[in-house]
């Protein structure tokens, strides 16, 4: 019989772990009884997320939906949040630094929930000044995989009463599906640019700082009847981050917030923290009572929404500001909110809408003025950048400087550059932006042509000169 303390090499327990040779050599057997049991859960659960169980048409009947929920805190489920939180972030430190030992603590989350014993960890809390002043309360990595896992559970049932015109936090949704559908609306009510009509843009006035959470809970517990699911969900609904935060950045943008947009200054069982899947998926739930008001109630056939903005479309100028009248009084009885009576706009679609960072015209799609500035002024930060650099310093052929590094910008700066540019042209491409974007090229990016050049003759994308690619490359 073996000692419990005895050793065996890991090696011929596990042959597969990757990085074995990294960790110790030897462990005791009931170490290795433990990393045996995360190992098959682990092959366990892969077996199940590349099942059609789990297929990204996840719903299906009820029996189905509930067959699922029946095992919501399992390991499989888990690690299937887990995969998904990590998507396009796996390059983050807390990403890393999670995936580590993400089996070990994916069965510590498992044991937590099964047990009814998780509680929500420490938020960063941070101020954002673009496009305006927000709160931003961030969770850690380890509760935005629960935030996923919920997520996962909760999508079913609403989706299917969700309207096709909200637009936030859906798949095969989004900004540009938006864009799409006002441009076919415009057309619809002016019948190509024939006839007058009119567009009233709305917005609540402080949305998620404003959000009753007993409304909220009452909305998913009149669709959700499974208890585990109810439980997590009013775990994180009802969780007050003010009890466990720390703050970063600049503390005298707190000062700026106006009191309406910040959790420390609303009464208690009020308002989600900016910044969670969770708090964007709870406001379609809180909003798709307005989406049924507009589209049933109301019978506005032209309406769509995008988190708390929304518009209205309809050649009868009287008939929108009487929706905007029985909106208003619907928020305040029916949700406890209210509209921001500041922001709203309302004027001829012949004028453009201003939308999601779009100028939308029934026969064209413009981007904001206010973000081609930004963009100039960037393209200007960068350029300051390189002057420092031989290359860029002078009006000489910078390929005659190839075999000297010292005399070229690091690759890695040139890099984060071109990511930022081509994030730029990427939202460009989504607008009737061609001239615009060979202008740009050809006047503002000076010495930055020295290093990087378009990738097609339309300037969607640009890239970074292969020579030179080649040549860090070689070095490195």
């Amino acid at each position: 019989m073996f000692s419990p303390h005895a050793y065996l090499p890991i090696e011929s327990i596990i042959p597969s772990v990757e990085d074995a040779k990294t960790r110790a050599t030897k462990l005791p057997l009931n170490k290795i009884s433990d990393i045996i049991k995360t190992r098959v859960k682990f092959l366990i659960s892969s077996i199940f997320i590349t099942n059609e169980f789990y297929n990204e048409s996840i719903g299906g009947t009820i029996r189905e939906r509930e067959r699922r929920a029946a095992g919501l805190f399992d390991f499989q489920n888990l690690y299937k949040a887990y995969l998904d939180c990590r998507r396009h972030k796996r390059k983050t430190y807390h990403a890393a630094k999670f995936e580590v030992s993400f089996e070990s603590e994916l069965l510590c989350l498992e044991e937590e929930l099964q047990n009814h014993t998780y509680q929500p960890g420490r938020s960063i809390c941070f101020v954002v000044t673009e496009p305006t002043l927000r709160e931003v309360f961030a969770a850690t990595f380890r509760d935005r995989v629960v935030h996923h896992l919920l997520y996962n559970f909760l999508e079913p049932y609403f989706e299917p009463v969700f309207i096709a015109q909200s637009y936030a936090c859906r798949k095969n949704k989004g900004i540009h599906q938006s864009l799409k559908d006002l441009r076919k609306y415009l057309r619809k009510t002016t019948q190509n640019n024939r006839l007058k009509a009119y567009y009233l843009h709305l917005d609540i006035r402080g949305f998620f700082m404003s959000l009753k959470k007993d409304i909220l809970y009452r909305l998913i517990a009149k669709r959700v009847k499974n208890p585990e699911l109810l439980w997590l969900a009013r775990l994180i609904i009802y969780n007050n981050p003010l009890e466990n935060f720390t703050s970063k950045g600049d503390q005298s943008l707190f000062a700026k917030l106006p009191p309406h947009k910040s959790l420390f200054h609303i009464p208690e069982n009020q308002g989600l923290p900016i910044g969670n899947l969770t708090s964007q998926f709870f406001a379609n739930v809180y909003l798709n009572e307005l989406d049924q008001f507009a589209k049933h109630g109301l019978k506005a056939k032209c309406y769509l929404r995008y988190v708390d903005d929304f518009l209205l479309l309809s050649r009868d100028r009287l008939k929108l500001l009487k929706w905007r009248d029985e909106i208003d009084k619907f928020l305040k009885e029916r949700l406890g909110l209210e509209l921001n009576r500041k922001k709203q706009i309302f004027l001829t679609v012949d004028r453009g809408v201003d939308w999601l960072g779009y100028f939308i015209k029934p026969d064209c799609i413009l981007i904001r003025r206010r973000t081609v500035r930004n963009f100039k002024q960037k393209l200007y930060s960068f350029n300051l950048l390189l002057k420092k650099y031989p290359t860029c310093a002078v009006e000489a052929p910078s390929q005659l400087l190839l075999p000297f590094p010292e005399y070229h910008p690091p690759l890695e700066l040139l890099q984060k550059i071109l990511a930022t540019v081509n994030s730029y042209f990427g939202h460009f491409s989504h607008a009737d932006t061609y001239n615009l974007r060979k202008h740009l090229w050809e006047n503002h990016f000076l010495k930055l042509k020295n290093y990087l050049e378009p990738k097609d003759e339309r300037f969607t994308v640009l890239r970074i000169k292969p020579v030179y690619k080649k040549a860090w490359e070689s070095r490195s």
